[in-house]
């Protein structure tokens, strides 16, 4: 079941560059495909830098330096492909001369969803200057899923607070806690507030939890601010209870008039949260999670960040931002 959200006949748009992080965006792109028969093309955006040599002066070095893109990125797919159940004939390349954003923005308008890999800012340098995967997932019009690649950049950054907060001379070492074990298939994890943006999101959803067999839960992290007038409480502050109950029923509204495949489980919470802790709280167990583009504009944006943003940069797990 495709909703207008998840056309199967857009084409996925992977940006690739050569890193571990395009990589695992490439992998998760033509997994995807191969479930959805979708057509994924790959694309690398590049500009000439300094230890390119010098810029061609020619039309015949200018078709050799693109020739030697177009290798450069047939190996880089050949890598990522490799053991993927993906019909080859649905995979494009495309290499421009243009910044990696720029080249995603203009190829992915009309894309399903545009796919990247997070950037490896550690986390003080994302929260002051964002990342690309941030920026293009509050500047494209398409859902821009960032997938993410586990490492031990928070480890060796909670290694670094430790000693600084701990007033001997002995080296502490933080010791990461473990998952929990979570039995079958992780959950899609949907995002909601009630807006019409998140329920574009809870589509997007649905059908990602239809595609994998996945189990879908609808979360909507609220305060009182989110919930608009509260019945009974139009002209006061209306206590957490009474607000727990309104959160409940505009969830259990939106999952009502929202077309789900029969066969996704769906299971609901509302909890009374900021949306972007209790979300990113949730990407530790969800194998997706899926947010609408909502948030601050200008300067606030800028040093405050969206909740969307927020997700993108501090989510454990792939996130898609639908707009």
């Amino acid at each position: 079941m495709m909703t207008e959200l998840t056309n199967a006949m857009a084409d996925i748009v992977v940006g690739v560059d050569g890193s571990d992080e395009s990589f695992a965006a490439l992998k998760w792109a033509l997994k995807e495909a191969g479930l959805s028969g979708q057509k994924v093309n790959a694309v690398f955006g590049w500009t000439h830098s300094w230890d390119m040599g010098s810029e061609p002066d020619s039309d015949e070095a200018w078709a050799n330096l693109r020739h030697e893109i177009a290798s450069e990125l047939r190996e880089w797919v050949d890598k990522a492909s490799a053991g993927i159940d993906f019909d080859p004939e649905n995979l494009k390349l495309t290499s421009v001369k243009a910044s990696g954003t720029s080249a995603l923005l203009q190829i992915g308008a009309n894309a399903q969803q545009i796919v990247v890999g997070r950037r490896s800012l550690g986390r003080v340098m994302r929260w002051f200057m964002g990342s690309l995967s941030a920026s293009l997932a509050q500047e494209a019009q398409v859902p821009v899923t960032v997938v993410r690649i586990m490492d031990d950049e928070d480890a060796s950054v909670q290694d670094e607070i430790a000693n600084a907060l701990t007033p001997t001379d002995v080296t502490v070492r933080h010791v990461q806690p473990q998952r929990p074990p979570v039995e079958g298939v992780r959950p899609v994890v949907a995002g909601v507030d009630g807006s019409p943006t998140s329920r574009h999101a809870l589509r997007f959803a649905a059908n990602e939890a239809h595609l994998h067999h996945a189990p879908l839960n609808v979360m909507f992290c609220w305060q009182l601010k989110d919930l608009g007038t509260v019945p009974g409480y139009e002209n006061a502050v209306a206590p957490v209870e009474a607000g727990q109950r309104r959160a409940e029923e505009i969830l259990a509204q939106m999952v009502e008039q929202t077309e789900i495949p029969a066969d996704v489980r769906v299971t609901t919470n509302a909890f009374h949260i900021p949306a972007s802790k209790g979300l990113i709280a949730a990407s530790r167990y969800a194998s997706h999670l899926i947010v609408g583009s909502r948030g601050l504009s200008g300067l606030d944006a800028h040093f405050l960040g969206s909740v969307s943003k927020q997700i993108v940069n501090f989510a454990e797990c792939t996130v898609t931002v639908v707009h």
